[in-house]
């Protein structure tokens, strides 16, 4: 192909402007890669505009425009979210963000981090922490897929249309739960735990089908729980109530046939840059949600008090007690594991 001179005072500037792209596409042209992730949050929620809309634009541009990946938000590919992590393992889309917990009892190790009072109140901790633990933890169960990244948000806490300041307070009170530990914590707790995917929240609320939900601040605005709840209780410091954890999880026989070099900058920039990310949005995210809820005055923030959140840790002591048990009927030590999160918890607490 003839060049002019233009061109090749555009190619020149891209050279030097781009030493990573050039690295990849002077070894060889090849046709772009097309990726698609599935998800099940709406397209205007954060995670979708903040966390894989950027990740995505980043891949096509270390790849030079050869790796592309085509975000597909609000199940608009079909199924319900319980089946995103299979639609990954067989095929049918490539890349997925899910919720281990959608199946639960699937995917054992991985519960540790969303035992009550285990995680930290940081996105930024929890997630490095699940992303170091699931390095040795969660890729034996995980086998079937190429697991990119596991994570897990922020503090969890309660959104009410009745203010929650003591156990007292959730007596009887239907709660949306996001997973089985965090059902069976709020049943220690006196509530009435409410299985239910994040999309269906709001309706429920809006019916009074439940009095309330379980979220960390980052979702509150995408699925409107700031104008169905009036009370935001909060849970003073570290550890907190629960936290959820995520996979990023892509098809294997994709992932392992992806040329070297596009998966190279995959793997650059999944695991722990990955998980350091998603933690960073998280964190400023949710700081964002709060200090506008506090500020339009819509609803009325609250934490419990010191005394109370003990109250809460030893009513919530026989769910560790029973999930311990149930570990060992999946030939998995759970007091160590406990103890491994724990630890990793406290190392990037102090990282």
């Amino acid at each position: 192909m003839k060049l002019s001179r233009r061109n090749l005072m555009k190619t020149g500037g891209a050279l030097l402007a781009a030493p990573f792209v050039l690295k990849i596409g002077a070894a060889r042209a090849q046709e772009t890669v097309t990726l698609k992730l599935h998800h099940f949050l709406p397209p205007a929620s954060n995670v979708h505009q903040r966390l894989l809309t950027p990740w995505a634009k980043l891949l096509a541009e270390q790849s030079g425009g050869a790796l592309k990946v085509d975000i597909f938000p609000a199940m608009q590919l079909g199924g319900k979210p319980p089946q995103l992590y299979d639609q990954a393992s067989n095929g049918v889309v490539d890349i997925v963000w899910t919720l281990p917990g959608n199946t639960p009892g699937r995917f054992p190790s991985t519960e540790v981090f969303e035992l009550p009072f285990v995680a930290a109140k940081e996105a930024t901790v929890n997630a490095q922490a699940c992303q170091e633990y699931g390095q040795t933890h969660v890729l034996e169960e995980t086998g079937d897929t190429q697991l990119l990244c596991f994570w897990a948000h922020d503090q969890g806490l309660i959104h009410t249309n009745k203010e929650v300041k003591t156990g007292a307070d959730l007596a009887g009170l239907k709660l949306r739960n996001p997973t089985r530990l965090a059902g069976e914590a709020l049943a220690a707790l006196g509530a009435t735990p409410v299985g239910m995917p994040i999309p269906q929240v709001p309706e429920a609320l809006a019916q009074r089908s439940i009095g309330g939900c379980v979220l960390p601040w980052e979702v509150v605005p995408s699925i409107k729980v700031n104008e169905l709840t009036k009370f935001h209780t909060e849970i003073p410091g570290s550890p907190t109530l629960y936290t959820a954890t995520f996979f990023l999880a892509m098809n294997k026989g994709k992932y392992d046939g992806l040329p070297a070099d596009l998966k190279d900058v995959l793997d650059a920039n999944s695991g722990m840059a990955f998980a350091k990310k998603a933690g960073e949005m998280w964190d400023s995210v949710g700081a964002e949600v709060r200090a506008a809820i506090e500020t339009s005055g819509e609803g009325t923030i609250s934490t419990i008090s010191e005394d109370e959140k003990a109250k809460w840790v030893e009513a919530t002591r026989p769910v560790h007690d029973k999930w311990i048990e149930d570990m060992k009927a999946k030939d998995l030590d759970g007091k160590a594991l406990i103890a491994t999160a724990q630890a990793l918890v406290q190392k990037y607490s102090g990282a």
